[in-house]
């Protein structure tokens, strides 16, 4: 089983940011990184969409060979989690808005979370705020259209500008220390986020917890270890459009395969 890869998935190409940290922090296991861009974007889509598609997407990755599963998507994680841990027999992790640690780390009592319009209105995401947000000002902003503006145009574009103007700029003005990013797209443009509020607000991304977190699972399972560094990338999409992304986001080209679940 140690042989095995470690699959992630994503929406799109924003979970190359949790891959990143993953093989930070476990530089000899192997991973399979699977971005549904047939149907991306997610933050859009109706719920029972989201739940039978993750669900479909996490049974065929347990049945292509993976040793544990990582869902590298806050709508995905809002829609399908549960279901996904109902439904395959591996370790799961999945991402979600780093709302409990921005609270602990507040000291103005007020934090603001950046997500889809999906993962905002989820169920899940007001359990989070209340179980772990309760005595803070959650300023929650939709973002409509911002991931997908990140990966069409890249992280320095005016059309991301722009929306970085219209979402993340307001929330200067309403007094918060603290500003998680609720999908993994936004850690690419995370400084430009930085730089639209005031000195001094702290900007949270979760995917360094989340390597730590599937490291504590793998060593529970025995599972730790067993693979070489390699790493494969497979779209639901067009490979060659996906690839030249991969390659502007990543840094260094990756070769892109068409897979689907």
């Amino acid at each position: 089983m140690n042989y095995r890869p470690i699959a992630v998935f994503d929406s799109g190409l924003g979970g190359l940011t949790v891959l990143r940290a993953l093989r930070g922090r476990l530089p000899r296991e192997d991973f399979f990184y699977f971005a549904d861009t047939r149907f991306l974007p997610y933050g859009d889509r109706p719920e029972v969409f989201l739940k039978e598609r993750g669900v479909l997407i996490a049974d065929a990755l347990a049945q292509r060979g993976a040793k544990a599963l990582v869902i590298a998507c806050n709508t995905a994680t809002a829609a399908a989690a549960e279901a996904i841990r109902d439904v395959v027999v591996l370790p799961v992790v999945a991402i979600e808005p780093a709302v409990k640690p921005a609270a602990a780390l507040t000291r103005g009592g007020s934090i603001a979370v950046l997500a889809t319009t999906r993962t905002v209105a989820s169920p899940r995401f007001q359990r989070l705020v209340e179980n772990h947000a309760g005595d803070v000002r959650v300023h929650a902003q939709a973002c409509p259209g911002l991931a997908e503006a990140i990966e069409q145009h890249g992280p320095e574009s005016v059309q991301v500008a722009a929306l970085l103007d219209r979402f993340v700029t307001p929330l200067g003005a309403l007094g918060i220390d603290v500003l998680a990013l609720g999908c993994t797209h936004y850690p690419w443009v995370s400084a430009a986020i930085a730089a639209r509020l005031p000195a001094g607000v702290s900007v949270l991304d979760t995917g360094d917890a989340v390597a730590r977190q599937l490291e504590r699972l793998l060593a529970a399972a025995n599972r730790l270890g067993g693979g070489q560094g390699h790493l494969k990338v497979a779209t639901s999409g067009a490979p060659g459009t996906v690839s030249a992304t991969v390659d502007r986001l990543w840094g260094q080209h990756l070769h892109v395969e068409h897979w689907e679940p």
